[in-house]
């Protein structure tokens, strides 16, 4: 008897990892219809400010910091979807300036089509990543789901409350540091088509299953007290939502932005992600895009899954010098006066 192929956990998803999830021009409509809500004196950050995940003042002058994200697969392997979710929910945690100190799964399954024994190589790997942040996953929620799998947690952490790193905390003159490359979105577009290279999602799973920890802990040690972290808006995507939180604008240097290899010829190709379009078109009405071709472009505003930290800093080399392992990537400006926050001239081209 022919043993069946196993099925791709991507043929299974229709957007691939944070590439899946509402737009920034969605999001805000969402938004506008709920309306604000109104939080209690001890909620220090709410969704109002856009920043990434939410902060409750504790009695011991800590803040509590808590976040969700979940996304459909982006990869085939399942223990390294797993990874990678978990390393990109705690990002946001490691974006505050905080340390995680607990975990929950958050899991769909579909079980008439995948086997449960799949659903645990995907908690295993998510394990694996909170076993390297040094705490526990305690528990979590899971549903059936009729044909798309879904997989993150829900992250919990504290940082004092003076050292939050904040989307709100941008000043014109700082320099912006990039921590991770991008590219990300494009080589798991590549993945679910079948037209990545082995070496390009080596790298790529490598970039993503790296956790953001080092490069918080050297941001907070060095005074940086902006900054936000680069997952499902892109670069330019998120660098915008810190511009408007700050009312200010920013010179980003394309030829200085880390590129994963291939990924700007995959963009030149087309392998491009319907989350990272949407994202471009958001940034149109508040980006002056240069020389950049279309291709390049899309790069700078394509959908990351667990990337890395966007930091905005008075002293770059301090933040370097404490093993960031970072770019400077451009610097930050005053608001434009003639329109609102969140201008951003893009000179150079990208170095693909």
């Amino acid at each position: 008897m022919a043993v069946a192929e196993p099925i791709r956990l991507t043929s299974l998803s229709h957007g691939a990892g944070c590439a899946c999830k509402l737009g920034p021009s969605q999001l805000h409509d969402v938004l506008e219809l709920l309306g604000p809500s109104v939080p209690t004196d001890d909620v220090i950050v709410s969704e109002a400010s856009g920043d990434d995940a939410a902060v409750y003042r504790l009695p011991d002058g800590r803040g509590a910091i808590v976040t969700i994200d979940f996304f459909t697969p982006l990869v085939d392997d399942p223990f390294d979807w797993g990874r990678i979710a978990a390393a990109n929910a705690l990002s946001d945690v490691y974006a505050m300036g905080g340390v995680p100190a607990l975990a929950l799964n958050v899991a769909g399954w579909p079980v008439d089509v995948l086997p449960l024994e799949t659903l645990a190589e995907v908690l295993r790997g998510g394990r694996a990543v909170a076993d390297a942040a040094g705490i526990a996953v305690i528990g979590g929620h899971t549903i059936t789901t009729e044909k798309e799998p879904l997989y993150g947690m829900v992250g919990v952490g504290f940082a004092p409350l003076d050292a939050l790193i904040r989307n709100t905390q941008a000043r014109p003159g700082m320099s912006l540091v990039l921590t991770k490359p991008i590219g990300v979105g494009m080589i798991s577009t590549a993945a679910k088509r079948g037209a990545a290279t082995e070496a390009q999602l080596s790298d790529a799973v490598a970039t993503m299953t790296t956790l953001n920890d080092r490069a918080s802990s050297a941001a907070v040690a060095s005074g940086v007290r902006a900054g936000t972290d680069v997952t499902g808006f892109g670069l330019l995507g998120h660098l915008r939502k810190l511009l408007e939180a700050s009312a200010c604008g920013a010179t980003v240097d394309a030829g200085a932005v880390p590129l994963l290899d291939g990924a700007l010829d995959l963009a030149q190709r087309d392998v491009v992600a319907g989350g990272t379009k949407r994202n471009h078109a958001w940034l149109q009405p508040t980006t002056d895009w240069g020389a950049c071709t279309l291709p390049e472009q899309l790069v700078l505003a394509d959908a990351q899954t667990s990337g890395g930290l966007l930091l905005a800093t008075e002293d770059p080399g301090a933040l370097l010098a404490a093993g960031v392992g970072g770019h400077v990537i451009g610097h930050v400006t005053a608001a434009t006066t003639d329109g609102p926050p969140g201008a951003i001239l893009v000179t150079g081209r990208l170095d693909g």
